[in-house]
């Protein structure tokens, strides 16, 4: 290097999410210095935020259990859901290959280093489950339960989550099903001996995402990596076409890193900025994200700037959300993932209409309901359930019955009316319509199956459906008054697309040429999994294993 530079390190990464740190923790491991430099004051990127779920076929939990996946079966489905598209390049056969191939590797790594990870759930079908090679039981595989106090000092800088208690995802799934479940009562005391149990010791656990980002920030720290919090990467530095470090911030004041093996680019996407998604995804809003306060792209422009080929841009990982009073302060806003999925209840556009199967993948939810409201006013759109429903299931965060917070009715979120037809007026809605769609659908209820757009025929629709009820079920009548409605709207969790890598995961030009010392992952990068989402975890199970990736692939280089 001809470059004069403040500091040096083999390896540089920018951005603190889970693959960075899996990244860094392989580095570490094998001798080498590492700096990651993270824009915010919080260690854990959105992925902390995040359920922490990974995507990972052929996993040793699977084994364990007497599953017998194949890395064959995995890549059909691969294939069967990706199809081939020149508009996504961020996905091809060798990169899927790669994926399969490295990912149980990458799990059975973070196990060796003492991250303690177990199956997610026995069931959590991927999203397109009646597809060649699709698991109707669970891919799944998530970290333990995490007690902060581990972290010493650095335990208030680990980004809050959204479950900040003992309760594992799978037990968090069973427990609003109290009132009907055995299994979910004996769960829910289960969980407070936990919780019990934890405040007389002293512990403090954080569950899902959290939890993943809380082992591995102990993990990388007691590597010896030097994570700098309030440390953004401004600039990629390119000597001779390789980059070779980055400008950053040190106490205040601009510094020159340089990377002797290379520079990982991990830094999220661009969620959060309404100008770019305005570029590249017209219609959809930053404030409806679940991504954090610093997904504003920044690197995927830098990136761009020195000749990086960006792809697959107007994609998201839609996650529909409902609008309660206040949802502008609450984190997460409340999801709507299973809520038009559940037995009672469906999803209508604005002029009555259903016009999807509501069960399935949330990111093929909110595709759906983009894609129609530029054919008919569709956002927001109105959840419709009944007496049934609202006494069986969640709502909005809320336990069932019918007791809900009262600013609901006064801010006039919660639409309630003794008939469909007064419901339809409550919403703007054309009665004659919205009765004849929920008289169709509940024909349907009563032939047990969905003609219009086939709900209740995969695993997966049961899964978001009533799964406590003998048999399970996707189907239920409105038929029971009152009825009510809510809005519902196209949120995320993050954006999809980013920079090309290939299958070592090096950043590419336009022309399929390699920037030599530049390395991306997780939603800095166009999806290997192309425009869809396969199951859940399939953006942190490939941030993590193509993290991994790249720094085996900088050593050897």
């Amino acid at each position: 290097m001809t470059q004069q530079f403040d500091e040096t390190f083999d390896w540089v990464v920018v951005g603190n999410g889970a693959g960075s740190m899996t990244s860094s923790l392989q580095m570490a491991q094998a001798g080498k210095s590492v700096v990651i430099l993270e824009k915010s004051r919080w260690a854990g990127g959105t992925t902390a935020k995040s359920g922490g779920v990974i995507w990972v076929p052929c996993n040793r939990f699977m084994q364990a259990d007497g599953e017998g996946d194949t890395p064959e079966a995995a890549i059909a489905y691969l294939d069967a859901v990706t199809a081939t598209d020149p508009d996504a390049p961020g996905t091809s056969p060798e990169k899927r290959r790669a994926y399969v191939d490295a990912a149980p590797r990458m799990i059975d790594f973070l196990v060796d280093q003492g991250i303690p990870l177990e199956r997610a759930a026995a069931y959590w079908p991927d999203y397109y489950d009646e597809l060649p090679g699709g698991c109707k039981t669970s891919r799944t595989v998530t970290a333990k339960l995490f007690d902060t106090r581990l972290l010493g000092p650095w335990a208030t800088r680990l980004r809050p989550g959204f479950l900040p208690m003992p309760v594992r995802l799978e037990e968090g799934m069973e427990l609003p099903y109290f009132k009907r479940s055995g299994r979910a009562r004996a769960i829910m005391a289960r969980v407070a001996a936990r919780t019990i149990g934890a405040k007389l010791r002293g512990r403090n656990y954080v569950s899902a995402g959290a939890a993943l980002q809380g082992w591995l920030l102990r993990a990388i720290l007691n590597a010896g990596v030097d994570l700098r919090l309030e440390s953004p990467a401004s600039e990629l530095i390119v000597e001779g076409g390789r980059v070779v470090g980055v400008t950053s911030v040190k106490d205040g004041k601009p510094v020159r890193i340089g990377a002797r093996l290379g520079v990982l680019v991990n830094a999220g996407g661009f969620a959060r900025n309404q100008e770019m998604r305005d570029r590249y995804m017209p219609g959809t809003r930053a404030e409806w994200s679940q991504t954090n306060e610093s997904d504003t792209g920044d690197l995927h422009r830098e990136m761009e700037r020195i000749g990086a080929q960006l792809a697959q841009m107007d994609q998201m990982v839609g996650y529909q959300c409902t609008l309660v009073p206040g949802w502008e302060d609450k984190f997460p806003i409340p999801p709507a993932q299973s809520l038009t999925a559940k037995p009672h209840a469906i999803l209508i556009d604005r002029t009555g209409q259903r016009y999807m199967n509501e069960g399935g993948s949330y990111e093929l939810y909110c595709e759906t309901m983009l894609r129609r409201d530029r054919e008919v006013p569709a956002l927001p759109g109105w959840a419709i359930f009944d007496s049934d429903y609202i006494e069986k299931y969640m709502l909005a965060g809320t336990m069932p019955g019918r007791k809900k917070p009262a600013e609901w009715a006064e801010a006039g979120y919660l639409k309630q009316a003794g008939s469909i037809a007064e419901l339809a007026g409550l919403i703007d809605v054309d009665p004659a319509a919205l009765k004849a769609t929920v008289a169709r659908w509940n024909d349907h209820c009563a032939r047990g199956a969905d003609a219009d757009f086939h709900r209740g025929e995969r695993e997966y629709d049961y899964w978001l459906g009533d799964t406590v009820a003998e048999p399970k079920q996707s189907l239920g009548a409105i038929a029971r008054a009152p009825f009510y409605a809510v809005n519902v709207v196209p949120g995320d969790v993050s954006t999809y697309g980013g920079a090309v890598i290939d299958a070592d995961a090096r950043v590419l030009r336009p022309d399929g040429s390699a920037i030599d010392g530049l390395y991306a992952c997780g939603v800095s990068t166009a999806s290997v999994m192309g425009k869809v989402y396969p199951g859940a975890g399939a953006s942190i199970g490939p941030s993590l294993t193509f993290g991994w990736i790249a720094a085996r692939h900088a050593m050897r280089d």
